[in-house]
């Protein structure tokens, strides 16, 4: 059957990537209240998509966006695999510099160009359409899917949702295709994910701000005081300089550092695709940095005046967001904890400081070789022609730890996207051979899973 099956995905091979369109045309973004209506169109049309698939879908709606909920015909004796994805996107700025508007999908070069192409929208269209593919046979496994709106700005209601809903997602295994392949050609599963802590630090200084030549050198200017205290974050080996941060650090072990050593890894054109120099963590290579090593990164200062021209102020305020990711062991609250202790302690005299921690989420790290590991190995060769690599990834997916906290199983990381896919960057794409070959991978993890042994 699942050659029947592949068979039908290659044949409709375009109609797959112009249906993907009409879902990218919706500007589903989760962080702007203006796209609210936005977001229950998607959920909509995303609901019924699956259910021309077969399933019995249904929104149910959250303290903020709704989830999508669909269901096949579930038989005694098979595995149940959860699908998660999202249908909410990044916002699309800067606009002026996408080179056509990101909800107006345009193919270039055979990618499918647009915000959501690749994050999430793509990979979630793969497995909708590997489930249309199996209608005529039906479905090898039982299967939930699971899609909410409110993954890109922290997923805040899920928990809550999965509660309430514990009995409808009970699975056996999850699947979850929000990630990479390692390059072209070169497919992979991710085991392993970062976490993250997000912290806000503000440090006050004057009652308002002040004219910097009336006073200047005379009063204390919380724009200087930040950017003192943020240097005090990185000794000079590159280490993160708060107490405790290593503590708890997971080694890589000489087996990863072998599997990774083997992977078409080239330094030098990483570093000129993005015309800068690696830096980092010192004893380090750049994957073990990026997928091992735990870092803690400034993503915004604000201060001042920002506008045209010029404004000579003292700001009265400062302040800068600043992201750690986490690897396996480290607990993010004590993350947090430490972090907020060090930035009391190190507060130059003359401001006040006030240090808000806006989330924090474990890092995940599923079984390399496992019963289930193995067969989506398999899938994916089947899918891509070539066995693929076992990676770690640098990025968060809070879902991974509240699908092992909630439900108590592990989650299969089976992406299909390239790394220079510029995921929330500007001209966002999916390539459509990725598109095509992540399809017919989706398809035949759902057969290769029906093997899956030790059901519930």
């Amino acid at each position: 059957m699942l050659k029947s099956v592949l068979q039908t995905i290659d044949a409709r091979r375009k109609q797959i990537a112009s249906s993907l369109a009409d879902f990218l045309r919706i500007p589903s973004v989760s962080s702007n209240p203006a796209h609210a209506a936005d977001m229950q169109r998607c959920a909509q049309w995303l609901s019924g998509q699956l259910a021309e698939a077969g399933l019995e879908a249904k929104i149910m709606p959250t303290r903020g966006h709704p989830v999508v909920l669909a269901k096949s015909q579930h038989r005694p004796g098979r595995p149940t695999v959860l699908f998660y994805g999202h249908y909410d996107v990044q916002p699309p700025d800067p606009l002026d510099l996408w080179t056509t508007p990101p909800f107006e999908p345009t193919v270039r070069g055979n990618a499918l160009f647009a915000r959501g192409a690749v994050d999430d929208k793509g990979q979630v269209w793969a497995h909708v359409q590997a489930i249309l593919a199996w209608q005529e046979h039906g479905l090898p496994v039982n299967l939930v899917v699971l899609v909410e709106g409110e993954e890109e700005i922290g997923s805040e209601h899920l928990a809550e949702f999965m509660g309430a809903n514990h009995d409808a997602l009970v699975a056996d295994i999850a699947v979850i295709s929000d990630t990479n392949q390692f390059a072209r050609g070169v497919p992979a599963i991710t085991y392993a994910l970062r976490g993250l802590v997000y912290m806000e630090v503000t440090l006050t200084g004057p009652s308002h701000d002040l004219h910097s030549g009336l006073y200047g050198g005379a009063v204390p200017n919380p724009a200087n005081l930040l950017c003192e205290l943020l240097a005090t974050l990185h000794d000079k080996q590159g280490r993160v300089d708060i107490p405790g941060f290593y503590d708890q650090v997971a080694p890589i072990t000489p087996q990863e550092r072998e599997m990774w050593r083997t992977l078409p890894m080239d330094e030098a054109a990483f570093a000129g695709e993005l015309k800068t120099t690696p830096i980092g963590e010192a004893g380090f290579s750049t994957l073990e940095r990026i997928w091992a090593r735990p870092t803690c990164d400034i993503n915004g200062i604000t201060a001042g005046y920002q506008g045209p021209g010029a404004k000579t102020v003292i700001p009265s305020k400062a302040s800068a967001k600043v992201s750690m990711r986490l690897v396996p062991n480290q607990d993010s609250l004590a993350i947090s904890d430490a972090f907020t202790e060090a930035m009391q302690q190190r507060c130059p005299r003359g401001a006040s400081i006030q240090v808000v921690c806006h989330s924090h989420t474990p890092a995940a790290l599923v079984p390399m070789h496992s019963p289930a590991m193995e067969l989506a190995a398999e899938a994916v060769e089947i899918g891509f022609g070539i066995r693929p690599a076992l990676i770690r990834g640098g990025g968060s997916i809070p879902v991974v730890g509240l699908i092992k906290s909630i439900l108590g199983i592990d989650t299969l990381l089976v992406g299909f996207g390239l790394p220079d896919d510029r995921v929330h960057s500007p001209d966002e794409k999916f390539d459509l051979d990725a598109l095509h070959s992540g399809t017919r991978t989706a398809a035949a993890l759902y057969e290769r899973l029906a093997h899956l042994e030790g059901i519930h």
